[in-house]
């Protein structure tokens, strides 16, 4: 029966794989414009900065009205994307480095972090090291920059976290800032399509 057949099942278990990796490369593409989408709305807003608070609380209703159901336009996250365009002046840094991760994790860096050469560092190494959120946290609580690089100390740290594609690459997937700007289904994103994905990108 053809159910059986082992050349079938390596041809579904490919097809499968192909489809994880391109909905992996689907979400980080939404990644990236979403996060190029809310530094350009950051620069908006800071450019009206003389405009006050309220224009921020119209702008977020307004948004909120022509986006029904989306959670990314709130009055909170707005005044992210102004913080983030007023940190971030360097546009292509942005583009290489800010909006290569999950802007939760950004989001983090911004109320953790108050030197930009400390919070490019661990941008890097969250990108490097596939950092999720939750570890992203327990490096910066934990203080790992200090550890590494002020005090010249190497951790064999890293080496005990997953793979650079894995946590990140699920937590990229499931944000929820992601879900606001491209409708993806809850259900599209399995728990063995993750470990495909892991599988083929490791």
């Amino acid at each position: 029966m053809l159910m059986n057949n082992n050349e079938y099942i390596e041809i579904i278990e490919k097809i499968k794989t192909k489809i994880s990796s391109a909905q992996y490369r689907a979400a980080l593409n939404a990644n990236y414009e979403m996060t190029m989408l809310y530094y350009n709305i950051g620069r908006i807003i800071n450019a009206h900065k003389e405009w006050g608070n309220k224009f921020i609380d119209s702008l977020s209703a307004d948004l909120r009205l022509s986006f029904p159901g989306a959670k990314g336009y709130s009055v909170r996250n707005l005044k992210y994307m102004a913080k983030t365009a007023l940190t971030y002046t360097d546009e292509e840094f942005v583009q290489r480095a800010v909006a290569q991760i999950p802007w939760g994790h950004n989001i983090i860096l911004l109320d953790k972090i108050g030197d930009n050469s400390i919070r490019s560092w661990y941008i890097k190494k969250t990108i490097e090291n596939g950092w999720s959120r939750d570890i992203l946290v327990h490096q910066i609580e934990s203080n790992l920059y200090g550890r590494q690089v002020l005090a010249d100390k190497v951790s064999n740290f890293e080496k005990r976290l997953p793979s650079p594609q894995s946590e990140l690459a699920v937590q990229t997937m499931k944000d929820p800032y992601i879900f606001d700007f491209i409708p993806f289904r809850e259900d599209m994103i399995e728990r063995d399509i993750e470990k495909r994905i892991n599988t083929e990108l490791s």
